[in-house]
């Protein structure tokens, strides 16, 4: 079945193409269009397994951020505060001078531990968001 192909133009940094034009070449993609489709399909399959969290999980959302970005650590903290009641416990790395790594160990409602993970996602200076769930040992 032939679709139609629509064009669209991004905008990426330098070093963001690089890595992404290593690795079309190291998968035997013919061309970025067709990497980028395989992203998107990728992208599109998450965020559909994301949505469908329900229930009662365990999980962890792990982070890469920018701490020098201005605001940054305080509304992830603001974000953490909100929802304190998900949250167990938490680790807190120094990558390097400008990058942290947390991770955050949640329990409690699946679609509210989707929300902070999509807060989390949607602010600027957070570079890497992967959010694990699971069902808690009394579900199996």
């Amino acid at each position: 079945m032939d679709q139609e192909l629509m064009r669209i133009g991004v905008s990426l940094p330098e070093n963001l193409l690089t890595k992404f034009d290593s690795i079309i070449e190291k998968r035997g993609y013919s061309s970025r269009s067709e990497g980028i489709r395989d992203a998107i399909r990728n992208y599109i399959t998450h965020y559909e397994w994301m949505s469908d969290v329900k229930g009662r999980r365990v999980g962890t959302i792990t982070l890469i951020y920018d701490h020098t970005k201005r605001g940054l650590s305080s509304a992830l903290t603001d974000i953490q505060h909100d929802h304190s009641h998900l949250i167990k416990s938490g680790i807190h790395i120094h990558l390097d001078h400008d990058n942290c790594l947390e991770v955050i160990i949640l329990d409690g409602e699946g679609e509210e531990v989707k929300t902070v993970a999509e807060k989390i996602m949607a602010l600027k200076g957070v570079t890497y968001v992967k959010l694990n769930t699971a069902l808690p040992s009394e579900g199996l």
